[in-house]
């Protein structure tokens, strides 16, 4: 490849670090607390330290396998490369159901911190504008990014103040004597999973990273235990003024602790956090789903016009509006935390293969050693399968069906 035909690399370390930041500050502090409180009480800040370990671990072998292929399409073209066309195709299967999940939560999010009575319209609304923007070719920049994180963390800081400052309710409190389980705990480490899936952006930036061997990890590495820091502060904050219990039960979680805590008028401000977190989620994932959808394609894999490009503004724009029309239908059919379940079972399968791949990696290849790929590995799995079983089912069925179509291709192929 020419040097022409590069990217330029323009992103320093902290812009890489607010790329994270802004990937991972979404959908998940601001809905996936509920569910994560309703599975461990209390236990579930334990549940989020895993999450944050087994991100961890997955981000390394993100990070090397980023290195050796900076390219569209992520671990569906790692997979591929290190473990043969039937991974690839799985690996890009996950990621499509996965994220469109992870959409329509955060999408169903919006509209729960937007308008509560008709959060599926609010959605749906949502969708259409942001498959139009994508089509236009609109891209968050780093000074972007950088502004959508200031005014999520500056919400997230309030919300913490408020319900600290606030009048408990009579359940706030932070016990862990209570009935929790371990199969609890995992279980609300898979949904808060969800809540860190967003810190392989950062190695999908390498080519545009100034440094990345060095740069790549420490982003990786800060941004993780940045987000790990926010995310227990909310949650203690939260469990000290309304508790588990209250918590679980709400699908504005973050508004309703102020609320109870006396500072009602100042929901908005929290509103505005909501909805900019999950709108910028929103853009990023659709993005990203219709270019896996691209690459797939380009590969024979889907069909054939998602790979057309628009000759204006170099979009895969017919990938990009069968996200959207899927998306419109989930919003409208299924609920948030369905969906959230869902999202968190199939992500976790595309990491196990993405730690998979980064185990076939030789020594000359790793920047760590296989420990980290085998750990990320062994966390995917469990916690995939501690999920609700009513996510592991549908997430089940689901990945059955996506073997089956591959099935059918390999047979056209060798009967051709």
């Amino acid at each position: 490849m020419n040097a022409s035909d590069r990217l330029a690399r323009r992103l320093s370390l902290t812009d890489a670090i607010f790329i994270g930041l802004g990937s991972m500050l979404g959908t998940g502090v601001f809905a996936a607390i509920a569910p994560a409180a309703g599975a461990a009480s209390a236990g579930m800040l334990i549940g989020l330290l895993i999450a944050g370990l087994v991100a961890l671990f997955n981000a390394m072998s993100s990070a090397q396998l980023a290195r050796l292929y900076p390219v569209s399409g992520g671990t569906y073209v790692y997979s591929d490369k290190r473990l043969g066309e039937a991974w690839g195709w799985m690996s890009g299967w996950a990621f499509i159901v996965g994220k469109l999940a992870s959409c329509a939560a955060a999408a169903l999010t919006f509209g729960n911190y937007i308008f509560p009575g008709q959060a599926e319209w609010f959605a749906a609304l949502a969708v259409v504008t942001l498959t139009l923007l994508n089509h236009l070719g609109v891209e968050k920049t780093a000074a972007a990014v950088k502004a959508l994180v200031l005014i999520v963390v500056l919400s997230l800081i309030a919300v913490c103040i408020m319900a600290l400052s606030g009048a408990p309710g009579p359940e706030g409190t932070i016990s862990f004597s209570g009935p929790d389980s371990i199969y609890g705990v995992l279980q609300s480490a898979g949904i808060w999973f969800l809540a860190f899936a967003g810190y392989a952006r950062i190695a999908t930036l390498g080519e545009e990273v100034k440094a990345p061997e060095r740069n790549i990890p420490r982003a990786m590495f800060l941004s993780l235990g940045m987000v790990l820091l926010i995310y227990a502060a909310v949650s203690i904050s939260a469990l000290s003024a309304v508790g588990a219990e209250a918590l679980s039960l709400s699908d504005r979680p973050l508004a309703f602790t102020i609320s109870e805590a006396g500072f009602g008028r100042w929901s908005w401000f929290v509103t505005l956090g909501a909805s900019m977190a999950t709108l910028g989620v929103m853009l990023s994932l659709m993005a990203g789903i219709d270019r896996t959808l691209f690459a797939m394609a380009a590969d024979h894999r889907m069909p054939s016009y998602m790979a057309k490009v628009h000759p204006v503004h170099k979009v895969p724009h017919l990938a990009g509006v069968t996200v959207g029309v899927i998306l419109i239908i989930i919003v409208l059919t299924v609920d948030v935390r369905s969906a959230i379940g869902f999202s968190a079972f199939t992500v976790l399968l595309y990491y196990a293969i993405t730690n998979l791949s980064a185990i076939t990696l030789s020594r000359s290849e790793r920047m760590l050693g296989r420990w980290s790929a085998f750990a990320g590995l062994l966390g995917c799995l469990v916690l995939s399968f501690t999920l609700p079983p009513g996510a592991v089912i549908a997430g089940g069925l689901v990945m059955l069906v996506g073997l089956a179509l591959y099935l059918a291709q390999w047979r056209r192929k060798r009967s051709s």
